[in-house]
């Protein structure tokens, strides 16, 4: 468009970074106020999305596969996920989100109330722009399915 100033890619990964951030933030803080480290809730939400193979789990959440299987268990033992052989390959076991996983990714979400007053601001044709540029520019794990 003309008149419109250039936004170079240095100045977008600066306003990501502060974005992610205060998001990351505001997620801790809900996580622990439903007794889950940062990890564990980013875990329940990606299984919100539904089921994953451990190995697809360690890999959207960039940790060792080892420190995994300690997150899942930690969550099993909470009774917010359970694990459940692949009906494709009984060798690989999937982690699947129990009705008290869910409610638990839903408390987190609905006190996230920095990232919920950000993004309630922004009018419904703004807030369907965001998704698409988000969508375009950070494609989903294929391996997850999409959130429902």
């Amino acid at each position: 468009m003309p008149g419109t100033p250039r936004v170079d890619t240095a100045q977008l990964m600066e306003l990501l970074a502060v974005s992610l951030g205060a998001y990351y933030g505001d997620f801790t803080e809900a996580a622990a106020r439903e007794n889950l480290t940062a990890s564990q809730g980013k875990t329940l939400s990606v299984l919100r999305r539904g089921p994953a193979a451990m190995r697809v789990l360690a890999r959207t959440l960039s940790c060792d596969a080892s420190n995994m299987t300690g997150i899942i268990d930690r969550l099993e033992k909470r009774g917010l996920v359970h694990r459940e052989p692949s009906p494709t390959d009984r060798r690989v076991k999937n982690v699947l989100l129990t009705p008290e996983g869910e409610r638990a990714v839903d408390a987190i979400r609905a006190t996230m109330h920095t990232t919920l007053a950000g993004l309630e601001s922004l009018d419904d044709a703004e807030r369907a722009t965001l998704h698409d540029l988000l969508s375009r520019t950070f494609a989903a794990d294929p391996d997850v399915a999409p959130a429902s």
